[in-house]
């Protein structure tokens, strides 16, 4: 078994669990302050408010995967992004106490500084997680020790404020189509419209950024390409032997990604709001693949060398340490999955305010 292979497969699992389970809580903190009222705001909190928490294990377990498959890029990645994954935790934590904190006191001030901890937070949030993508895209200075040579400024490109944009009006879209199932009323006919706007930005932003990311990185095309782009890494044994496999997959894919944006507008306007959640799901789940494939067998690209790149295979843990932590991913995801279904099993349904409510 090619467990290289198979762990590339269970961190990018791993990300897009969370990008589609956290990605609607973000979204739902962006559209926060639009929110009319006290009782408007209380149910956008309550929500997310039994599965924040455990959408945010998803980033965890990618984490903790990523440190024990590939600990070279693990340790390259959090030192050239160190300072922004601290601005990101300051982030979260703040999302996490303002959640908790919002309704301790009843005291207009106090539940305002907390709204609006709130949804920065979140903003922010998305915003930092798009631009760290943009990042992975266009490359690193990394040098033949592994480690990132740059700066924090080398970080922040035009190309990577475009990918953080996208990426927080894709959350947002994705948070007003779940609070489209989550409301009713009033409230509800608000955030569908919400949705739509959202939606009507997302559209063409998606184009603009497509457009860029293949005229500064053409080569990401290369694994949709049937042989006629060179990948970035051209003589590896695995492209070229699954070449024309992997863009046969590949295209598949961008037809169901297209297939289900217009859906997602098609499900507004018949009012269909879980059939709109999970086409925005399926469309979150395609344009990760698209990344995925545009970048693999490569974790992280060096902007210095071809030979410095990071791939599944030089960044990687032994084989003995891959294998045993693939035997152990087979009890754990399990219980993450389960975990995930019993907890929107038990608060499916519209969110409604009672005693124990933030």
């Amino acid at each position: 078994m090619d467990y290289q292979v198979i762990w590339f497969i269970i961190v990018g699992f791993l990300l897009t669990g969370y990008a589609i389970l956290d990605g609607f809580d973000l979204g739902v903190g962006a559209l926060h302050l639009f929110s009319r009222g006290d009782h408007d705001r209380r149910i956008l909190l309550n929500s997310i408010g039994p599965v924040w928490d455990g959408n945010e294990v998803w980033l965890v377990t990618a984490g903790g995967a990523l440190f024990a498959a590939f600990p070279h890029v693990y340790a390259t990645a959090f030192s050239g992004f160190y300072l922004p994954f601290m601005i990101l935790l300051f982030a979260l934590i703040f999302r996490a106490v303002s959640i908790e904190f919002r309704s301790k006191e009843d005291m207009r001030g106090w539940r305002k500084f907390w709204d609006v901890a709130f949804s920065v937070g979140s903003i922010l949030a998305a915003i930092l997680f798009g631009v760290a993508i943009g990042n992975v895209i266009m490359g690193f200075q990394i040098g033949s020790d592994m480690e990132f040579q740059g700066s924090f400024l080398d970080l922040i490109s035009p190309y990577t404020l475009l990918t953080g944009v996208f990426n927080l009006i894709m959350f947002s879209m994705h948070g007003a189509i779940y609070l489209n199932l989550k409301t009713e009323g009033e409230l509800k006919e608000r955030v569908r419209r919400w949705a739509f706007k959202a939606y009507y930005i997302f559209v063409p932003l998606y184009a603009v950024t497509t457009f860029f990311t293949m005229f500064k990185r053409p080569e990401m095309l290369a694994n949709f390409s049937f042989g006629f782009i060179e990948p970035i890494d051209q003589h590896h044994p695995l492209i070229e032997q699954n070449h024309i496999v992997v863009s046969v997959v590949a295209w598949i894919v961008v037809v169901l990604n297209f297939l289900a944006i217009l859906n997602i507008h098609r499900s507004l306007v018949k009012d269909k709001p879980l059939q709109g959640f999970i086409s925005s799901a399926l469309m979150m789940m395609a344009i990760i693949l698209f990344f995925a494939l545009g970048l693999f067998p490569n974790m992280m690209v060096s902007n210095l060398s071809p030979d410095y790149n990071l791939d599944i295979y030089n960044s990687a843990s032994s084989e003995y340490t891959l294998r045993t932590m693939f035997i152990l991913a087979c009890i754990g995801l399990p219980f993450v999955l389960g975990y995930t279904s019993i907890i929107y099993w038990t608060y499916r349904g519209v969110t409604k305010i009672n005693e124990s409510s933030y």
